[in-house]
């Protein structure tokens, strides 16, 4: 009889990979999450959707994570989305005075997610957008995508990304519905996947 050695590096089996979630119910929400706008600011737009499977199936357990620029363009470099109470450390929320560009939302049972948040200015040679990134069940990794907000025909057809992107290009872009509302879903694959990024 002759023993294997299994305890040596080149003899262990991979790890197989496991997906992200459903995990999220707990400790990474957080009240006020999607009040990214201070209250009663007049640039606030509130951007909404749904996160759908393969099959256009809503997942009613995904986080969007949301950042954007001041309606100028510039990044906002405050504290203030997850203050907690330096005396009990307890949760204290938003200040609802500063803006910190920063949301995190959970999907509801229908899949849907929402966030009142400002109209990002412009920054570089990109049009102006909101960046996105997804947590949800079935991913090995979180994604990365982006929101452009209509209005701005000509920025949005310089739009480096865009342009790169062709025929996809709506599946970066909100749908206006008036009164400063949006709406963005995020479809994970399938027919009309929205376009993912890659950062290295």
């Amino acid at each position: 009889m002759t023993k294997t050695d299994t305890g040596g590096p080149g003899n262990v089996l991979p790890t197989p990979s496991h997906t992200v979630g459903p995990f999220y119910g707990y400790a990474l929400p957080f009240r006020g999450g999607e009040d990214i706008a201070p209250l009663g600011h007049p640039d606030t737009v509130t951007v909404h959707g749904y996160v759908l499977d393969g099959e256009g199936r809503p997942l009613p357990d995904a986080l969007v994570e949301l950042w954007g620029p001041r309606p100028d363009g510039t990044v906002p470099q405050v504290d203030g989305s997850l203050r907690r109470d330096p005396a009990t450390g307890g949760y204290l929320g938003r200040n609802g005075v500063e803006f910190t560009g920063w949301g995190r939302v959970q999907t509801d049972a229908d899949g849907h997610w929402y966030a009142r948040t400002l109209r990002p200015g412009a920054r570089g040679d990109s049009a102006p957008y909101l960046s996105v990134c997804v947590f949800a069940r079935g991913l090995l990794v979180h994604l990365f995508t982006r929101i452009y907000l209509p209005g701005d025909e000509a920025a949005l057809a310089a739009d480096p990304l865009l342009a790169r992107v062709g025929d996809r290009r709506g599946t970066l872009i909100a749908g206006a519905e008036g009164d400063g509302t949006y709406r963005f879903d995020i479809r994970l694959q399938g027919e009309g996947e929205t376009v993912f990024l890659e950062f290295r």
